[in-house]
């Protein structure tokens, strides 16, 4: 299903570029446009793409900047540039070989892989794919303690280097597209695309199971106790719960309204970095996931506090065009995008990036 299935198209300049030729290609024909009609809630009114609009740059000039240097780190762990890849799930119904085609990309940009607790390939071979890539795993708790036991004992024994818990799923939101559409994932199209647990995907009644409404703070020192993993929570967005998260001994938080898709009228995540950023003070690493879709998005992001993004959509578009050659090409497009921006706003590195360098638009 390689090669030649999937068309390439020469002149790809943009993300939305990379959305559109995906809706061309073979796999999504014969899913009859499911996905992409997913993939689509990206185009509708989004307030955070409104909200980094309204963001103005305020470059500094007659600086040298000959040398510009996009690394940093996260959790220690060196990155090529602060862009790295969101937790989505279920891969393989973009491309035949799924999160491992994601894997092999990132590792070949040198920056860091969420994998989701949905991975439509097992762990073993996203980890076989890219053996010296740097991995986080996402985890939707389990009711059961001793399935969630397993599963992060397992992704630490395979070399994950972080463990990203989400928290603003206690219930699954009212997801109107998903309704519209008639989707179901986990109970229909797991079982009818990409196997059955006598094919031998990777935990399937994990998958498809509920998640646990009833965890707490309370409940991240059992956490805490079972591994030697940092422990991230996504979906924080209000500073009462970041001075909690600190509190509470987390490494580092994910600011993110999940796409949008799951509590309706909650701010975007870009409106909510700044609380989160100024509660912790400094003492866990924030990053921001949701609504980057340029370099200038990138560095608005980083000017507010945030260590790194975190993109998602933009990754399945790639991947959809063209597996992890189309993953490779959203990641260079940002990058690419990202050095521009550094550069001609004055500067050098990221550690030069802060507040003075932006200003909301007063129209």
């Amino acid at each position: 299903m390689h090669g030649s299935t999937y068309l390439s198209q020469p002149g790809i300049l943009s993300k939305e570029e990379l959305m559109t030729a995906a809706r061309g290609m073979t796999t999504w024909r014969r899913l009859e446009s499911l996905v992409f009609r997913i993939l689509s809630i990206a185009k509708l009114r989004c307030p955070g793409r409104k909200l980094l609009g309204r963001i103005r740059l305020r470059p500094r000039y007659l600086k040298d900047v000959s040398k510009v240097d996009m690394r940093t780190t996260i959790q220690g762990a060196e990155i090529s540039a602060p862009i790295c890849i969101a937790p989505t799930g279920f891969h393989r119904l973009a491309w035949p070989d799924g999160e491992m085609s994601t894997a092999r990309a990132a590792q070949a940009a040198s920056i860091c892989y969420i994998t989701s607790t949905y991975a439509s390939c097992s762990l073993e071979d996203i980890v076989a794919a890219a053996p010296r890539g740097l991995r986080w795993f996402q985890l939707y708790v389990h009711p059961n303690r001793q399935i969630n036991k397993q599963m992060i004992q397992k992704v630490e024994s395979l070399g994950f280097k972080a463990l990203v818990i989400t928290v603003d799923v206690p219930k699954v939101g009212n997801r109107r597209n998903d309704i519209t559409n008639q989707v179901d994932l986990m109970k229909k199209l797991l079982l009818k695309d990409l196997g059955s647990p006598e094919m031998g995907n990777v935990m399937p009644y994990f998958q498809m199971s509920p998640i646990d409404p009833s965890i707490c703070w309370e409940d991240l020192s059992w956490f805490q106790s079972l591994t030697r993993l940092p422990i991230i929570l996504k979906g924080i967005l209000t500073k009462e719960d970041a001075e909690l998260a600190v509190k509470h001994n987390v490494h580092g938080i994910i600011v993110s309204n999940h796409g949008g898709r799951q509590l309706d009228e909650v701010p975007a995540s870009i409106d909510a970095l700044t609380e989160v950023v100024a509660a912790v003070k400094g003492k866990v690493e924030v990053y921001l996931d949701g609504g980057i879709r340029t370099g200038n998005d990138v560095l608005k992001a980083l000017a507010l506090g945030a260590k790194c993004v975190f993109v998602g959509r933009p990754i399945l578009w790639g991947l959809a065009y063209k597996g992890e050659h189309g993953v490779k090409e959203v990641l260079d497009i940002l990058k690419n995008e990202f050095h521009t921006s550094m550069t001609l706003i004055g500067c050098r590195s990221v550690a030069e990036i802060n507040q003075d360098l932006i200003q909301f638009s007063r129209l």
